[in-house]
């Protein structure tokens, strides 16, 4: 199975967690041959999981822990459509799998929860976008971030082409039109012909064109969208991006898109183009969020002191954490104390302070977000805005 990713998914799977708990991340090739290396590596974190079981939790049973895990080893259909990251959370009694748009760190952690940082960079929707790259006949759909950008595998339902939409239905000037794009006369090189009815080729085509657009928009919408809930950039010619914003309902459509012809873009350039257009909406998310931030330390309900930030957790004050991302800090809550307490930084296994900020929070029903450490309005590796 592949699970769906959010907040509320994480709170959960946080909250029935029941040591020990496996956290392996796995970057995955999507390209033959190189993605044959995906399950040679996978076996490595496996060993790796293995040891620190038997070494961390003598007690547990770490044949049964490990079976389902083993079992993917063989498990063709499930090494042969990677997305370019794979994610195995797995606990006593739960195996969470998820395979996500973009790489993650390889990593293979067992602890009493789960490592979360990965898994809330993704779950967040703050700098993340998809991308719907349209002709007249044919779409294909990215995910992407600030640094990277991959192209998703349409969910079944989803038409791809303009064929796969309409199937027989389509008009007879179609099934004999011209194989892409639509264009005038001129650009054809032959006079416009006309059916019987005085309808052309031409108006046939565009007719086709909107009733997949309308399609495509239905399917895009309630399959990726909704789910994902990311914002949606359109990448299309003009005339293509008139048609489809008429007929779309997805309120996840951003009003800017790109314009132009994405088929000769490669990935690099797309994302690049479409980090120019997400960026500044970015900005302005964060630029308000940091705002309230700096308006409400000066009320004394907000802080970017570790201290404070745990004492808050503890009471359930916390409204939104912030998490600078690709840092951890050695240490854990004690509840009983009511103390930060720091661990020993040796070792990937060691526990982090930051995760169980994190998920205390989560389970709390507050926000978390992970920024960059350029966007952190502190030093500290955290900072918190609380409810009272």
């Amino acid at each position: 199975m592949n699970d769906t990713l959010d907040h509320q998914a994480l709170a959960t799977w946080m909250k029935a967690a029941v040591p020990p708990c496996l956290s392996l991340y796995l970057p995955t090739e999507r390209a033959f041959p190189q993605r044959e290396q995906n399950v040679i590596r996978f076996k490595n974190l496996l060993r790796t999981v293995e040891a620190e079981v038997r070494q961390r939790f003598p007690e547990a049973d770490t044949t049964a822990l490990l079976a389902p895990l083993i079992a993917l080893i063989d498990d063709a259909d499930f090494w042969n459509h990677p997305r370019g990251g794979l994610i195995i959370l797995r606990d006593r009694d739960h195996l969470h799998l998820l395979k996500v748009a973009g790489g993650v760190p390889e990593t293979a952690m067992v602890n009493h929860h789960f490592h979360l940082q990965p898994l809330l960079q993704l779950a967040q929707t703050t700098g993340r976008y998809q991308v719907l790259c349209l002709s007249r006949d044919h779409a294909r759909l990215f995910e992407g971030s600030r640094d990277n950008l991959v192209e998703l595998e349409l969910a079944e339902g989803v038409p791809r082409t303009l064929e796969e939409a309409l199937g027989t239905d389509l008009t007879e000037g179609n099934q004999r039109g011209l194989p892409q794009g639509f264009g005038r006369a001129s650009e054809r090189g032959d006079a416009m012909q006309h059916n019987a009815g005085g309808i052309s080729k031409h108006d046939e085509q565009n007719v086709d064109r909107e009733r997949y657009f309308l399609a495509l928009d239905r399917a895009l919408t309630r399959e990726h969208s909704q789910p994902s809930k990311l914002p949606l950039l359109l990448a299309a010619l003009p005339e293509h991006q008139a048609v489809f914003r008429r007929i779309s309902n997805n309120p996840l459509l951003l009003a800017e898109g790109l314009a132009g012809d994405p088929g000769p873009l490669d990935n690099e350039t797309l994302r690049r183009k479409a980090w120019a257009v997400m960026e500044p909406h970015l900005d302005r998310h964060l630029g308000e969020l940091l705002d309230t931030y700096a308006q409400r330390q000066g009320q004394g309900l907000a802080s970017d002191r570790l201290e404070e930030i745990g004492g808050a957790v503890l009471d359930a004050r916390v409204d939104t954490l912030l998490v600078e991302a690709d840092r951890r800090i050695p240490g854990h809550l004690d509840f009983d104390r009511r103390l930060l307490v720091p661990s020993d930084p040796a070792g990937a296994n060691t526990e982090d302070l930051l995760d169980e900020l994190s998920l205390q929070t989560l389970q709390q029903g507050g926000q978390v977000l992970v920024l960059p450490r350029e966007r952190m309005p502190g030093k500290t590796g955290a900072a918190a805005i609380y409810r009272f």
